[in-house]
């Protein structure tokens, strides 16, 4: 395929994923929700942090601290994900999209990569304003971006977003409908994951889960009771979205639309 049909396939792909009717509001909803998530919290923090046991005072991450949100706003970015891929399905649309690229691979890259593209240039104005904000609800127990990690963590949370949104949509590419995807994500994220993070037995299985992983991303102060760090939680969450995405190009190229 040359660059040119490339090129307008993925513009094909971006006009369908601006056009849709729930890509404005769920991208405003991110950022609303997780800026909104990530001051709150951090106030609270902040107005409870004397009161903290001198050891959790001591091995305090504020940077962590002012990103506790991003779980919240992952829950639209998962939504978003999923429907950008699930609509043409739901539609019918996905026939005619499939008739004009033949080459299954071409079109599921265009897709995922109009998703992805805005899914992170959304994470990164949401992530940066939440930083700024939640440092300042910090108050004093606050830190600065010049901070030794504090910008990798920042740029951890950027692909935090973002990935999880990429991973929406290989589940969704797999079983083609925002119902059952969404069955699977929801679940997966809020209540199994958390779940098994608490059962002392199961926690070496449940840090390497798609948000357990992502989440040591944007630590900065290392968790002692994790395996995972900055990096490794990113080729953990890197890996998942290779399985994943890989599993949604062969739904795709196997099955019938």
């Amino acid at each position: 395929m040359s660059l040119t049909h490339s090129g307008a396939v993925l513009r094909s792909e971006w006009t369908k994923a601006r056009t849709l009717r729930s890509t404005p509001w769920l991208l405003l909803a991110t950022f609303v929700i997780t800026v909104g998530a990530n001051v709150a919290f951090a106030f609270a923090v902040g107005n409870t942090f004397d009161r903290m046991p001198i050891a959790e005072q001591r091995n305090f991450d504020p940077v962590y601290s002012g990103f506790i949100g991003l779980g919240f706003g992952q829950i639209v970015l998962l939504a978003y994900g999923v429907l950008l891929v699930t609509s043409e399905y739901a539609s019918g649309t996905i026939l005619p999209s499939l008739a004009a690229v033949p080459r299954r691979g071409a079109f599921y890259l265009a897709k995922w990569l109009s998703g992805t593209l805005a899914a992170f240039v959304v994470s990164v104005v949401t992530v940066c304003l939440s930083f700024f904000l939640a440092q300042s609800a910090l108050g004093p127990h606050g830190t600065t971006i010049t901070e030794p990690g504090v910008l990798r963590a920042v740029t951890g949370a950027c692909l935090y977003l973002t990935l999880v949104c990429s991973l929406a949509m290989g589940v969704a590419a797999i079983l083609r409908g925002s119902v059952p995807s969404l069955v699977v994500l929801i679940p997966l994220f809020f209540f199994v994951s958390p779940m098994l993070n608490n059962v002392s037995a199961l926690q070496p299985v449940a840090q390497f889960l798609p948000d357990q992983a992502a989440m040591r991303m944007v630590e900065v102060v290392p968790d002692e009771e994790s395996a995972l760090g900055p990096g490794t939680g990113l080729l953990v969450m890197l890996a998942w979205n290779a399985v994943i995405l890989l599993g949604g190009y062969l739904a795709l190229r196997r099955r019938d639309a």
